[in-house]
Order: C-alpha cells, then sequence, then structure tokens
C-alpha cells in the first residue's frame, strides 16, 4: 500500500525557525563568529594568564572581585512542642430519656434493671415515651489531697 503523503505544515509557516532559508542564515553567522573568535585568540600571553588564574577584569581594565558567599542567618531555636492533651477517662451510666431527648435521670452501669423500672414507671404515671439508652461521662478523679481536708 501507498503511504499517503502529509503537507509539513512547519515548513510552510515563513516565521518557523526550522526554515531552511533561515537554516542557511544562521550556518553563516555562526562561521562568522567563528572566525572572530580566532582573531581574538592572537592576543597576548599576559590576558590568558590573567583569564587562567580567574583574574577577570571589567571595561576598564580593573580586576573582578570574585563574589564572597553570604552566610545563612543562623536558625532560630526550635520552640517546644506542646503536650497533646491528656484523654480524660470516661464512665458509663444508664441514662432514661423523655420523648424530647432530654435526660430525666441516671444510674450507675450495674444498676439497668433499675433504670428500666424507672422508665417504665415514668411511661405509666406521665402516659409519654421513656427510653433507657448508654450514656458516657467524664470519670471524675480525685485528688488524694482533697481526700485528706
Amino acid at each position: 500500500m501507498a503511504r499517503k503523503r502529509t503537507m509539513n505544515r512547519m515548513e510552510m509557516r515563513g516565521d518557523y525557525e526550522g526554515s531552511e532559508e533561515e537554516k542557511e542564515e544562521t550556518d553563516d553567522e555562526a562561521a562568522d563568529e567563528e572566525d572572530e573568535e580566532s582573531e581574538d585568540e592572537g592576543e597576548s600571553d599576559a590576558d590568558a594568564d590573567e583569564e587562567a588564574e580567574g583574574g577577570e577584569e571589567d571595561e576598564e581594565g580593573e580586576p573582578v572581585k570574585p563574589k564572597k558567599k553570604k552566610k545563612a542567618a543562623p536558625k532560630a531555636p526550635a520552640k517546644p512542642r506542646s503536650r497533646a492533651a491528656k484523654q480524660v477517662r470516661m464512665k458509663l451510666v444508664w441514662g432514661v430519656f423523655n420523648n424530647s431527648n432530654q435526660q430525666v435521670e441516671t444510674f450507675p452501669y450495674p444498676q439497668e434493671d433499675q433504670a428500666r423500672a424507672h422508665a417504665a414507671k415514668l411511661i405509666a404515671d406521665k402516659k409519654t415515651t421513656h427510653f433507657v439508652q448508654k450514656v458516657k461521662l467524664p470519670l471524675e478523679v480525685k485528688d488524694t489531697k482533697e481526700k485528706e481536708k
């Protein structure tokens, strides 16, 4: 099968750097620059020695001093990290709630039967819905100093 020939749009554009005319012009310019460089090589050996030693000169003939590197500013000491907040211990209790999710009464966890009985009593007396649910409360830690007082 014969390949379909496609147009090279880059070559068709006149402003593209890759066109053949511009390639020829750049080649000519490069050849001119090489000629100029070869003429510069004929300078005195003293100038070549100065350049080799790093004694570069500016336009006025004065030697250019090499730039000194700036020392980095000392870092400030790291701030001490704050301790993470201690986790508060929680205790589990039974809560008796009304229909509006308002806690009416609490009972210690082992007294689940008493909490259910209290909810049943409120249902019978007030004729409204009450239910029992587990509730987590922060555990109160008693210090030994408070006990002494």
